[in-house]
């Protein structure tokens, strides 16, 4: 398991086309790649299982809880990203609620684009 992020501040500033915004890149794929949106509402749970593929989820709005194998929970919000590899087991709850993009792929290599979390 490991953690990455995209939030603002490991963005970059786009300017051409007369833009003004900042861009947080997450993957490039060139195989078939799922992408889905996850809505867990309160104690939500997706359960304890392996990755088929590697997967990648991007917490965008909430806040909860994943783990590995470790069985040790470890907090995840808004702008944090974790990635499994294939046939890692793993499982995501929350008491609150979250929203995330679920990305898989054969061929995920988030390292390249975004930067590790240093405080997990």
């Amino acid at each position: 398991m490991e953690f990455y992020t995209f939030n603002k501040e490991s963005g970059k500033q786009i300017s051409k086309f007369n833009s003004d915004f900042i861009m947080s890149r997450i993957i490039q794929t060139d195989k078939s790649t799922n992408i889905a949106c996850m809505h867990l509402d309160k104690n939500g749970i997706v359960g304890y299982h392996q990755a088929v593929v590697p997967q990648l989820l991007l917490i965008l709005s909430g806040e909860g809880t994943v783990r590995n194998d470790q069985e040790e929970y470890i907090k995840v919000q808004a702008g944090d990203a974790v990635f499994w590899e294939k046939d890692e087991w793993h499982e995501t709850k929350t008491t609150e609620g979250l929203t995330a993009i679920v990305i898989e792929s054969n061929e995920l290599n988030p390292s390249l684009f975004m930067p590790i979390k240093k405080e997990i």
